[in-house]
């Protein structure tokens, strides 16, 4: 079992966090992968409700315990949270017990009621979802109609009176270019922009190659971040950026298992909300212990928590400021844990991603089954074409003058 070290209790709070805390500053919960969108990079392919969810018996002894450990509030997601049933009962039972709730949602089900119903509570936030600055590009990405249906929800939230929404962006390919004008929809909302990194993680494995900023807008983003970053939201999602000079705002640490962890539909407990995969598997809440037993003594978060070396980053200059990077871009990406982050903006990722390696396997797809009306253009414009024109059609090429067609 890998020994314990005493956290210290003074210096900087990156010394005082990498060796984990008793319990979470945050923690993301998914309630649900059922979802009415089917986004291309969903990080954990969403789209069918898994039948074990925890019940809301469950749920709510999960946030008595919550309480008890004096977490400071729970970031829920999905799948698309609002879709439960008992997603506002879950919400308001939440509050109740001194836990906050930031939640986020696609906006299918902010109406104006809803919104009007959250502006009135106390202790919740909502991040509305929104991956384009136009239909165009945020639709191609999370399927038609999302773009407006976001818009609508940003717009009930604000005649409800409800302060600093957060409009959620993760970025990619298509989207450096309008950081701008996220920030310009932020400020017609009177709302907050949050921006993320794009993980190669759930079906964001499989379109990450066409997504990820190039290295070129790598630096654009650094360098907007730099101008902006003190009224804009990043989570660290990008502290490899910091390899570019000077520090981002922000921890610029790995929390994963230190600080922040995932709770998913079923209970069970993972070490990164962007990894969701057998490998950083800690545990199940629903064992004897629940989720303090977890978190303070599995022996995955152990590992996590005890000093790193840096591997092959350590002899890098910007070391100490971009921490390795991402370990969820490193896995999905097939690149040792202790190698540099595939989008290492000194180039050292590149290097990486041109040697030999092994992505690893999915070990759970929630997609659903076959396309819908919601499917993104791009998911569309990425089918693969049918290996032959009866792979489609069963009568393709059938000629009723001739016995034999394309099949025969």
């Amino acid at each position: 079992m890998t020994a314990v070290q005493e956290r210290p209790t003074t210096g900087s709070l990156v010394a005082q966090f990498e060796l984990g805390l008793d319990a979470p500053i945050c923690l993301t919960w998914e309630l649900t992968y059922a979802c009415n969108l089917e986004c291309a990079h969903c990080l954990s392919s969403s789209g069918r409700r898994d039948p074990r969810e925890l019940s809301t018996e469950q749920c709510e002894a999960v946030i008595d315990e919550l309480q008890r450990m004096q977490v400071f509030y729970v970031n829920i997601g999905g799948g698309e949270p609002t879709i439960r049933p008992d997603f506002w009962h879950l919400l308001e039972y939440a509050v109740d017990h001194q836990v906050g709730v930031k939640f986020s949602t696609n906006g299918v089900r902010i109406t104006p009621e809803r919104a009007r119903f959250l502006a009135s509570t106390d202790y919740v936030d909502v991040q509305i979802s929104l991956d384009g600055a136009t239909a165009e590009v945020n639709d191609y990405v999370r399927g038609p109609g999302s773009f407006d249906m976001a818009l609508v929800a940003l717009q009930n939230l604000q005649d409800a009176g409800f302060r600093d929404a957060k409009i959620s962006v993760v970025c990619t390919r298509q989207n450096i270019g309008q950081l701008d004008e996220f920030k310009a929809l932020a400020d017609r909302f009177g709302a907050t922009l949050r921006l993320t990194r794009l993980r190669p993680s759930g079906r964001g494995a499989d379109v990450w190659d066409e997504l990820h900023p190039l290295p070129e807008q790598q630096k654009v983003l650094y360098d907007w971040l730099m101008t902006h970053g003190e009224n804009v939201l990043t989570g660290d999602s990008f502290f490899h950026l910091s390899a570019f000079g000077e520090a981002l705002p922000g921890l610029n640490l790995c929390g994963a298992g230190r600080v922040v962890c995932l709770i998913d539909p079923i209970g069970d407990v993972y070490a990164c909300p962007f990894a969701i995969h057998d490998n950083f598997l800690a545990g199940n809440l629903l064992a004897d212990g629940g989720f303090q037993q977890v978190w303070q003594t599995s022996e995955l978060f152990r590992e996590l928590r005890a000093p790193q070396t840096g591997g092959a980053c350590s002899k890098c200059t910007f070391y100490d400021t971009c921490r390795g990077g991402c370990m969820a871009a490193k896995f999905f990406t097939g690149l040792p844990l202790d190698g540099p982050d595939p989008e290492c903006v000194q180039g050292y990722g590149e290097t990486a991603l041109a040697g030999n390696r092994t992505i690893p396997a999915p070990s759970q797809d929630h997609s659903k089954a076959g396309p819908t009306r919601n499917q993104p253009v791009m998911l569309q414009l990425l089918t693969r074409p049918p290996v032959s024109a009866c792979a489609e059609s069963p009568l393709a090429g059938f000629d009723p003058e001739h016995v034999s067609g394309c099949c025969s």
